[in-house]
């Protein structure tokens, strides 16, 4: 293996518990597998209540509910319930599309903790478009209803080149649905996203112009609403750190019980990602093939290991390096130091092109539906 560590790991702390990959909506940015149809199989309540049990005993504290749209499960409660009584501090991820007051109560009863709300746009025309569902309306009343009963307001908008024109109107309609926190990812370009670069991925002058009024909006709000405006890899000249080290923070399980150091982690090649069916959280976590692979920096090539900021970014995202290069022991592409560095610049040359084409093509939602460019 690539990088076995000889000293056993520290434990989880942050496990991500994605349900399953069934969801109302077809976002054309979706982080979920673009061959996802092909894992029909999600774990049972028990086998979840087992994953759960054991990932809290090994000392993992953080908890995420996630898809595809996690409240296509019945069974959300009792996980929610279960996770409570272990300790965890649990937090729903969620596109709010389906969520009543009936089921907010509910959730509440059984002890959540936190709702975090997507939003796609800030007009119901782009929002529904992006989603490819029908769901504006119903997000901002479910936005209201998270802050009536009693949780912070949790919004977050995805930034991509067909929304990123909206960002002081994005901006209002956060202070409007009384959001205590604003998440502005920009896209991070896998899965769904990595197809579709070429038409999402602004061009440097429309991030820094939104970047700009982000930063101005937070100064004139005096912290009234924090902001998070999460910078795009492709404008940085140093990678971010792969999940703050792999396999030393954080835990994914898959729908079908396949454990991930990374959510992508599936996607690269020889990694024997092992199962929950087969395996208990802890053999997972400290023998696994894949867990081990990128621990320490046993696996590191030129420029990474005599690189003076190895212990700042582990050498970048793997998923990233494999995406770009073929290679997922290459340096991240998005660090300067990187001999394929080249490649960034010609994503963003290839996007900036595609922009300018008078008969651009369709975007490629998530479930295989084309549509139209909305301008």
């Amino acid at each position: 293996m690539a990088g076995l560590l000889k000293t056993k790991p520290t434990p989880p702390r942050w496990l991500l518990a994605e349900l399953t990959y069934a969801c109302p909506l077809q976002c054309p940015y979706c982080s979920n597998p673009i061959d996802y149809a092909k894992y029909q199989s999600e774990l049972a309540t028990e086998d979840w209540k087992r994953v759960l049990t054991q990932a809290r005993k090994m000392g993992a504290v953080q908890l995420g509910f996630s898809g595809g749209e996690p409240l296509t499960r019945q069974d959300l409660p009792e996980l929610v319930k279960h996770a409570r009584d272990l300790g965890y501090y649990s937090n729903l991820i969620t596109s709010g599309y389906g969520l009543t007051e009936e089921k907010i109560l509910q959730l509440k009863d059984a002890g959540l903790d936190h709702i975090q709300v997507s939003i796609q746009a800030s007009s119901q025309e782009l929002n529904d478009h992006i989603a490819g569902t029908e769901s504006f309306e119903h997000k901002k009343q479910v936005a209201h209803l998270v802050k009536k009963h009693g949780y912070p307001m949790v919004l977050c908008v995805v930034i991509h080149r067909e929304n990123i024109h909206q960002m002081p109107e994005i901006l209002a309609m956060a202070t409007e649905l009384g959001a205590d926190y604003l998440e502005l990812a920009n896209t991070q370009y896998y899965g769904w996203a990595h197809t579709n670069r070429d038409l999402l991925l602004p061009t440097q002058a429309q991030f820094e112009k939104a970047e700009a009024i982000a930063q101005a909006y937070k100064e004139s709000d005096a912290g009234k609403m924090k902001i998070y405006y999460v910078v795009p890899d492709f404008y940085e000249d140093r990678p971010k750190a792969c999940m703050n080290g792999w396999g030393t923070t954080f835990l994914t399980i898959a729908p079908d019980g396949v454990a991930l150091p990374c959510h992508s982690a599936r996607d690269l090649p020889g990694l024997d990602c092992p199962n929950v069916n087969d395996s208990s959280v802890e053999e997972i976590w400290n023998d696994s093939k894949a867990f081990n692979y990128f621990r320490g920096q046993d696996w590191m090539k030129e420029p990474c290991r005599s690189c003076d900021e190895k212990d700042k970014d582990f050498g970048g995202c793997h998923c990233q390096a494999y995406l770009l290069t073929g290679d997922m022991h290459n340096a991240d592409p998005v660090c300067s130091k990187s001999p394929q560095h080249g490649l960034i610049q010609e994503a963003i040359a290839s996007a900036a092109k595609s922009q300018l084409a008078e008969n651009e093509k369709p975007l490629i939602f998530r479930n295989s539906k084309n549509s139209k460019h909305l301008s």
